[in-house]
């Protein structure tokens, strides 16, 4: 029997996050500079890609089958083998993964990206929870992150002080990074002299809300030693999700990131860990689920507390982790996608060097 072929991260670009884009919603223009300079990086064409896959959302677009137009981005020549999913892009790449993994093709272009100025995003990401008995309720996602943190703050698994703390560092992380929308030296004192905007949450416990792309070159076999120095080679990727009663979870604890990062091969030798946690109480749900040691480094881009493109925050956190690695920075790392309210679900790539 064949074996199935190992698959890497061979390349990563990502268009700066901002408040907003006069763009369409559709994301083209972020990402046709964004293709061109992926491509051009690792001397290929458009014909040379085994395989595209997307995602993004209809509902955050406020059209149908936008992901459609977007496809524009690529061109309406070589046809192309095409798919898309309606969730963060992370989760294509883990479809683009299992395809690669067939042996079918031996590349793959993924890409995500969201317009969230297009519209009122705390309303927007209201309507993904249960239609019928919390959704007429209108509880944002801010709001819900603030019950979040209260539940943390009343267990005394954390306190202000530790929100303001992960902001600073965040920000202070993302001075390197261009694509960021936030970034400087803050002073916790003073994030914590500034107002509520859902108690006991302030503006730097949560991710500002901006436009953004972003896409990863997958290469599986010899072809990706052809394309890069040093890949990112997947050693495990998997995803799990929860209830969407949020009353029926337990909100300190994400059980579903657990699995999956057990489901991955497990977070031992991890250096480098890309936290997807668009909250500051987040992140150390997230530090607990995966059982990180404070020897790990955790966002060392800024993390979605610095730019957090909605459909795009997420294979951002993958690229990230893997540039790591094509560095030459750090031999294991992990990168974590969520999407759905307070971390229903969640999905953990680890890749290594080799």
């Amino acid at each position: 029997m064949t074996a199935f072929p190992d698959v890497a991260v061979v390349g990563f670009e990502q268009a700066p996050t901002v408040p907003e884009t006069d763009g369409t919603t559709n994301g083209v223009e972020m990402l046709v500079p964004t293709f061109a300079r992926l491509l051009e990086r690792h001397g290929i064409v458009k014909g040379d890609v085994g395989f595209w896959c997307s995602g993004s959302s209809d509902y955050l677009a406020g059209r149908a089958f936008s992901f459609v137009s977007a496809v524009d981005a690529i061109g309406a020549y070589p046809p192309i083998n095409e798919s898309h999913v309606e969730a963060d892009a992370a989760w294509a790449l883990y479809e683009a993964w299992l395809k690669l993994r067939t042996g079918e093709v031996d590349t793959a272009l993924v890409y995500g990206f969201g317009k969230s100025s297009a519209g009122l995003l705390r309303r927007v990401l209201a309507l993904q929870t249960d239609p019928y008995v919390v959704a007429p309720l209108w509880p944002d996602a801010v709001s819900l992150a603030a019950l979040q943190a209260r539940a943390g703050l009343d267990a005394g698994l954390w306190t202000e002080k530790d929100l303001a703390e992960i902001a600073a560092r965040s920000r202070a992380a993302a001075a390197d990074n261009p694509a960021a929308q936030i970034s400087g030296s803050f002073d916790v004192a003073d994030l914590l002299a500034a107002p509520y905007v859902a108690e006991p949450l302030r503006a730097h416990d949560c991710a500002p809300v901006g436009d953004g792309a972003a896409a990863i070159l997958l290469a599986a076999g010899d072809r990706a030693r052809d394309l890069v120095e040093r890949p990112a080679w997947i050693t495990g990727i998997a995803h799990r999700v929860e209830t969407p009663a949020i009353g029926s979870r337990d909100l300190t604890a994400s059980p579903s990131t657990a699995a999956a990062a057990a489901a991955a091969g497990g977070t031992d030798g991890v250096e480098v860990a890309e936290l997807h946690a668009p909250f500051t109480p987040q992140e150390l749900v997230l530090r607990r689920a995966l059982g990180l040691s404070d020897g790990v480094r955790v966002n060392p881009s800024g993390g979605a507390l610095t730019g957090n493109p909605m459909f795009a925050a997420g294979i951002v956190r993958i690229g990230e982790a893997a540039r790591r690695v094509h560095d030459g920075d750090a031999g294991r790392v992990l990168a974590h996608a969520t999407q759905g309210p307070v971390l229903q679900h969640n999905l953990v790539c680890v890749m290594e060097a080799r």
